[in-house]
């Protein structure tokens, strides 16, 4: 076990902190952060009108339904407002992000964003009408401002800020008295990059344009996006991932927050997918997306540590211990599990590696063949990461109670998997205290 934990950290962590200090993955996981309102009032929008369908449909509450009618309208347009323009949202906040991060004008990088973002799903569509293929000049495609254009809001926004900062850094600008007002000079250093950064994306979108015949967000959708998407579907590529958020986690690296732009980057647009084909009234497409890993795994936090609790609670006879987990017990509730993690502490403590590596693999393992065989909704609404067990999975399946059981298993799954290892770090603590005996001579 030492030999292990001293390979992992020699050779795992120094990955993790670079990771951790990569600017654009900074910014990349603190712009979805920053959009996270979008897509929980999105997601809402969906809950309220399945609620209200539910009702209808299984419970014959056709007078409840008809009444709701006003508030199923109100989530319309909630929606189309949030959810449905989900990478415009994206590219203005991973513009500013990426701005800040590289100490440039934030709001400059953030419009510099939207623009590259939008010159690369616009200019012209071809469609097919009744037989005749028909070319629509100087469109945009809005299918591309949902969540199907976020790969292209992360290259073309990135991109565009890149272009700005450097422009910025190399003193390409406009130079005026600094007796203007902070907010005019910021627009006027601001002028020369903007423009020579969108007129770059204009000319590398038009290049590819007049090569390809088609504009660059279709061709990156059907090329990268959807068989990455693809891709995170495969059990192998679901159980690496959790594998490293639980190892970075073990040293102390908050791993989700590390791997967010991997985590976000693949199964968020194929939640996001399964979010609007819920709220369409279909099937959702993906069985395994960002939520499930929330709902079925990481309860009370990654590692499934609210377990960790109960079992102490339940078996440990160390006072310090139950001491911790009481103080902890609130927060991993509501899936927050750093009084645990680092107040016991798990991180770098051997005793716990096993059961904190091994107890979402677990369930992930087992929570995804639950849904392959179909014996579950998969994640189909967006919900917060405080949203406790059982709750969480309930809300985040669309109201199916089979969520509930499976989420009960899993927990009691971690709690099996936890338990051995809480006896174990009791004898431990009995051994380390061994007698002392003391001679007295006269």
């Amino acid at each position: 076990m030492n030999r292990l934990v001293a390979w992992l950290e020699n050779y795992v962590l120094p990955l993790a902190n670079r990771l951790a200090q990569v600017r654009w993955l900074v910014a990349l996981r603190d712009a979805f952060i920053t959009v996270m309102p979008i897509t929980i009032a999105g997601s809402l929008a969906v809950l309220i009108k399945s609620l209200i369908e539910a009702a209808k449909v299984n419970l014959g509450w056709k007078t409840f339904a008809f009444v709701m009618q006003p508030l199923v309208l109100i989530s319309n347009v909630v929606w189309r407002g949030t959810f449905s323009l989900f990478a415009l949202f994206f590219a203005l906040t991973l513009g500013y992000q990426l701005a800040k991060n590289l100490e440039v004008s934030p709001l400059g990088g953030a419009v510099v964003s939207l623009a590259s973002f939008t010159m690369s799903i616009a200019s012209f569509v071809n469609l097919k009408v009744r037989g005749v293929n028909l070319t629509i000049h100087n469109a945009f495609d809005i299918s591309q401002l949902s969540t199907t254009g976020t790969f292209t809001a992360i290259i073309f926004g990135s991109l565009g800020v890149v272009i700005y900062a450097f422009c910025l850094h190399e003193r390409f600008m406009l130079h005026f008295s600094t007796t203007l007002p902070r907010a005019e000079q910021e627009a006027f250093d601001s002028l020369v990059p903007g423009i020579i950064a969108i007129f770059a994306v204009g000319l590398i979108n038009f290049i590819f344009q007049s090569a390809t015949g088609t504009y660059f967000g279709n061709w990156l959708l059907k090329t990268i996006q959807i068989p990455l998407v693809n891709m995170g579907q495969g059990f192998g590529m679901v159980l690496l991932v959790t594998l490293l958020v639980q190892i970075f986690w073990f040293f102390g690296i908050n791993g989700i927050s590390v791997l967010a732009p991997i985590l976000d980057s693949i199964w968020l647009p194929a939640q996001n997918v399964n979010v609007t084909a819920a709220r369409d009234g279909n099937v959702p497409p993906f069985l395994w997306v960002r939520g499930s890993f929330d709902v079925f795994a990481w309860f009370g936090g990654a590692g499934g540590t609210l377990m960790l609790i109960v079992a102490i609670l339940l078996f440990s006879k160390r006072s310090d211990y139950r001491t911790i987990a009481k103080v902890a017990l609130a927060p991993g509730i509501f899936n927050i599990n750093e009084p645990i993690v680092l107040g016991l502490p798990v991180v770098l403590n051997p005793v716990y590696f096993i059961p904190f590596v091994l107890a979402p693999l677990v369930n992930v393992a087992f929570s995804y063949w639950v849904s392959i065989m179909g014996l579950v909704n998969p994640v189909q609404v967006a919900v917060p990461s405080i949203m406790p067990p059982l709750i969480g999975p309930f809300l985040a399946c669309n109201y199916d109670w089979r969520a509930i059981v499976l989420s009960l298993i899993d927990m009691l799954i971690a709690l099996a998997i936890w338990t051995p290892f809480v006896f174990a770090a009791d004898k431990i603590a009995d051994a380390d205290k061994t007698p002392q005996f003391f001679t007295t001579q006269y």
